[in-house]
C-alpha cells in the first residue's frame, strides 16, 4: 500500500469510516505467545474497523510510559494522540486478553521524512515515541546494535500477501542482510547509517507489522519500516536502526 493510501485509510478511520486495507505480514514462522514478549505492543485505534482490536502497527515498550514504533504509522495522530491505543499481552487480536492503554502524546524523530524511489515508499528516521496515559509495571525491551547472522521478527498480520483475516501473533527467524547487499537491492534509497535489512523469500514482514521488532538474542536492533513487496526475491525488508538517543 502506498504512503498516501495508508494515510487516507487511517485518517478515514479516525472519522469513523471503515475502509478496507490490504494486509501483508509475517511470512513463515510459527504462532507466538505475547506473554513471552511482555514489552510487545499492538498499536491501533478502536476506530480502525477493518482490523481486530483496531491494530495497524506494532511497537515496543522502551520505558514504563514510552512505546517505540514507526513514525509513518502514527504521523496522522500527532494532533489527536488520544485516538490511539496500545495493547500488551494479546496473542490473538480477536480476544479481549491483555492490557490496553491510551496514548497522550506522539513524538516523531525530527529527521523523519518519506520519499518515493522507483515506486517504493522509503522512510528515513522512521521512528516515533508514544507516551502512555499510565506507566506500565512490566519489562522493557533491551536495545542493541544489529550484530548477528539471524534475527527474530514478530507481528499480527496475515500469513501471506493479501491475507486479511489472520489475527494471531506470529514470529519468524529471518536472515540478516549485509549493508552492501541491501544498498544493491535499493539503490539510492538504503542508508546504512539509519537502516538495516533482513528477510528472505520464506520469512519476512510487511504492512501490518510496521513498527514491530527485529530482535537478535532477545534485544531490539530495529523496527519494521519499508520494503518492496513481501518476501520478494532480492528485496529484503528494511528496518530502522535505533539511535543512541532521540
Amino acid at each position: 500500500m502506498s504512503y498516501s493510501r495508508r494515510l487516507a485509510v487511517l485518517a478515514a478511520a479516525l472519522i469513523g469510516c471503515a475502509v478496507p486495507a490490504p494486509a501483508h505480514a509475517v511470512v513463515g514462522g510459527t504462532e507466538a505467545n505475547a506473554g513471552d514478549y511482555p514489552w510487545l505492543a499492538a498499536v491501533g485505534t478502536p476506530l480502525f474497523l477493518p482490523r481486530a482490536s483496531g491494530q495497524f502497527c506494532g511497537g515496543a515498550l522502551i520505558a514504563p510510559d514510552q512505546v517505540l514504533t514507526d513514525a509513518h504509522c502514527v504521523q496522522f495522530a500527532q494532533l489527536l494522540p488520544k485516538a490511539l491505543t496500545v495493547t500488551f499481552d494479546r496473542s490473538d487480536l480477536a480476544s479481549r486478553d491483555g492490557t490496553t492503554v491510551k496514548v497522550t502524546a506522539v513524538r516523531l524523530h525530527p529527521g523523519f521524512r518519506s520519499d518515493t524511489i522507483d515506486g517504493v515508499d522509503v522512510y528515513h528516521h522512521d521512528l516515533a515515541i508514544l507516551t502512555l496515559a499510565q506507566p506500565q509495571s512490566r519489562p522493557t525491551v533491551p536495545i542493541a546494535a544489529p550484530r548477528g547472522d539471524t534475527g527474530t521478527v514478530l507481528g499480527w498480520g496475515g500469513t501471506s500477501d493479501g491475507d486479511l483475516f489472520n489475527t494471531v501473533l506470529r514470529q519468524a527467524t529471518v536472515p540478516m542482510v549485509s549493508d552492501a547487499a541491501c544498498a544493491a537491492a535499493y539503490p539510492g534509497a538504503f542508508d546504512a547509517t539509519e537502516m538495516v535489512c533482513a528477510g528472505s523469500t520464506t520469512a519476512d514482514t510487511g504492512e501490518f507489522d510496521s513498527g514491530g521488532p527485529l530482535l537478535i538474542d532477545g534485544k531490539l536492533v530495529g523496527i519494521t519500516s519499508w520494503a518492496r513487496g513481501v518476501a520478494l526475491d532480492g528485496y529484503p525488508g528494511v528496518y530502522s536502526r535505533l539511535p543512541a538517543d532521540f
